[in-house]
């Protein structure tokens, strides 16, 4: 990989897209140059960037996606579904450059590592042309479990998620914005525009993300216990995830009951977090601290408050995590992994 890599966006014009031109400046990646690609119905929309490494600020003219936008192309950052990924990653392959996929496509593959940079770096170094990045609220949940796992093998994870509207990417975000108008317009239920969730967003909860599996779980709670797995690399953690979709913007919560093999204090649970690379404890019940999902867009780090004992189990505890899918959950990890490949 050479220092100043080329860098390549694919599914420029989608909400993470847009985050990964982002991360990009702010993290000030050193890119020789960046591709901005889409579908041919965005191809030659300019799309504003602050600059990173070598490539100054300016627009960037989006060019559509083609087997040949990847020639001379060192990273290509995927954010455009898993069936576009498997479609161009003969393409991508065949540039020499690496992909890191935000989709599902390749996630359990053997040949692919999974990876959160805080939690498994070294699996990068077995990569064979692509590198996955997690489900969203997989890569919060494995970040604030990561420091205690260390103090004590983890034996059972009990979640449930507060998924944000973002996760169905910026149509998923409109529809909530116009359904919210609609409602507190008076539109009745049954005329309100329904079009990216099952049901109505705007003032409910809808326990349902992705499609049903043969055993009524959805295919969102199966991704979190395989990869939490993976990821950990232990097959042996159990975890059962109940994924619900709330109507906030860009922040997922999880609500985390965890299982240890040994005894772990909240004292020990308290150090080993505050003391782990991107995790901030927000935990002080006597001011009501403790993080809120509306109110931490744009953040790059993994909140972790609500802390404390869980006497259900031997050796319980449970923790309140939230992070910006967006950015963490998404185009942050992805950039993060990108780093790692940089010599």
């Amino acid at each position: 990989m050479p220092a100043n890599p080329v860098v390549a966006v694919a599914g420029a014009t989608g909400a993470v897209g847009a985050e990964f031109l982002q991360v990009l400046h702010d993290v000030d990646f050193p890119a020789a140059e960046v591709r901005a690609l889409a579908s041919a119905r965005s191809a030659g929309k300019a799309l504003p960037f602050l600059g990173c490494g070598q490539v100054p600020a300016g627009d960037l003219t989006v060019q559509e996606m083609t087997p040949e936008s990847f020639e001379g192309v060192d990273i290509a950052l995927f954010s455009c579904g898993a069936g576009v990924s498997k479609e161009m990653r003969e393409a991508v392959a065949a540039a020499g450059a690496v992909m890191i996929d935000n989709s599902s496509a390749f996630r359990m593959d053997e040949d692919v590592p999974l990876v959160v940079p805080e939690v498994n770096p070294g699996d990068v170094a077995w990569h064979n042309g692509v590198i996955a990045n997690p489900n969203c609220s997989t890569i919060q949940m494995v970040v604030a479990l990561k420091p205690l796992y260390d103090l004590s093998p983890i034996k059972r994870v009990v979640v449930s998620t507060y998924q944000a509207a973002s996760g169905g990417g910026a149509p998923a975000m409109a529809e909530l914005y116009d359904q919210t108008r609609e409602f507190l317009g008076g539109t009745p239920d049954d005329e309100l525009t329904v079009e990216v969730f099952q049901h109505r967003i705007a003032f409910n909860c809808i326990p349902h993300i992705d499609k049903f599996l043969e055993d009524d779980s959805t295919k969102e709670e199966w991704k979190m216990v395989v990869e939490t797995k993976k990821i950990m690399g232990d097959q042996g953690i159990r975890v059962a995830a109940t994924c619900v979709r709330v109507p906030v913007l860009r922040c997922h919560a999880e609500a985390v009951y965890v299982e240890f093999a040994d005894e772990v204090s909240v004292e020990a649970a308290r150090a080993a977090l505050e003391a782990f690379p991107g995790i901030v404890v927000m935990d002080d019940c006597a001011t009501n601290t403790y993080p809120m999902p509306g109110l931490l867009a744009g953040t790059n780090e993994t909140y972790v408050g609500r802390l404390r004992r869980d006497d259900t189990v031997d050796h319980g505890l449970a923790m309140w995590v939230v992070a910006d899918q967006i950015r963490k959950g998404a185009a942050l990890n992805a950039v993060q992994i990108a780093q790692l490949l940089l010599p």
